[in-house]
């Protein structure tokens, strides 16, 4: 073979792992993590010596996450389940960037949005309007980015005639509903749901649901649930963790009876 061909051979190579590479939102490849707990405090300097000298450590280490790696394609709807304390929250604050691994990595391709915690960023003294700018600053966005965003934000969360009132002045249902619709309604190319489907009433729940429907295939979503229902409704693929890893992957039908049988 030739120089020249072999070089063509090798280019259209790298352009094929380009293209695939192209397909995939989030790549997490051996990712660890633990966490130091408290075990005794010494009281006092003396105390503390004595602990050092006697190799007592003041903490124990907790392994979180202890080798996990999976990839989510553009457009996939992925959901995580898993027990409390299996690393599910843990995983996604890596994800999220609000925590740093011990080791592996997380390759992000596109824009994330999270929603971890309901209302985080926001600040009961600014109005509804300057919330939504806040977070939307927050997430990453510029404030040209979020006037494009603002009025779909703002009719979907159903509260028009409220932007221009004090966050403290909201029910905490409407302040739900706020954080929810910035959250999902923000453009960004990925999105990160922690167990936020219940929120707000039965019809703006169910409008939440009829927009979740309409993002399979849309958009990329990594949902942690301990809905099976959700799973199985709205999820393309699964990951069921426990105890650090990843203890089943597949479709939804798979996952959630290997996460029922983890009680049987």
């Amino acid at each position: 073979m030739k120089w020249s061909d072999r070089y063509l051979k090798k280019m259209q190579t790298v352009a094929k792992e380009e293209a695939l590479n192209d397909e995939i939102a989030v790549k997490v490849t051996d990712l660890k993590k633990s966490f130091k707990l408290p075990t005794e405090r010494a009281w006092g300097l003396k105390q503390a010596i004595f602990n050092r000298l006697k190799g007592v450590k003041g903490y124990k280490q907790q392994e979180v996450l202890r080798g996990i790696s999976f990839e989510v394609k553009k457009g996939e709807f992925l959901g995580i389940v898993g027990r409390n304390g299996s690393g599910k929250s843990t995983l996604l604050k890596l994800l999220s960037e609000i925590y740093t691994p011990d080791s592996g990595s997380v390759k992000i391709n596109g824009t994330l949005v999270p929603f971890i915690e309901l209302g985080v960023g926001f600040n009961p003294e600014l109005t509804g309007r300057e919330n939504v700018y806040l977070n939307g600053a927050l997430l990453g966005f510029s404030n040209s980015e979020m006037d494009k965003m603002y009025e779909e934000i703002v009719k979907f969360a159903e509260l028009e005639q409220f932007m221009d009132q004090k966050l403290k002045n909201y029910s905490s249902g409407m302040q739900v509903r706020l954080a929810f619709s910035i959250a999902i309604r923000a453009h960004g190319d990925i999105l990160i749901l922690d167990e936020v489907l219940a929120v707000g009433d039965a019809a703006f729940q169910e409008k939440c649901n009829d927009y979740f429907k309409s993002l399979r295939g849309n958009q990329t979503v990594i949902l942690v649930t301990h809905s099976m229902e959700n799973v199985l409704k709205f999820c393309d693929r699964a990951i069921l963790i426990e105890e650090g890893k990843i203890a089943c992957e597949g479709k939804p039908e798979k996952v959630t009876k290997a996460y029922t049988a983890l009680w049987q």
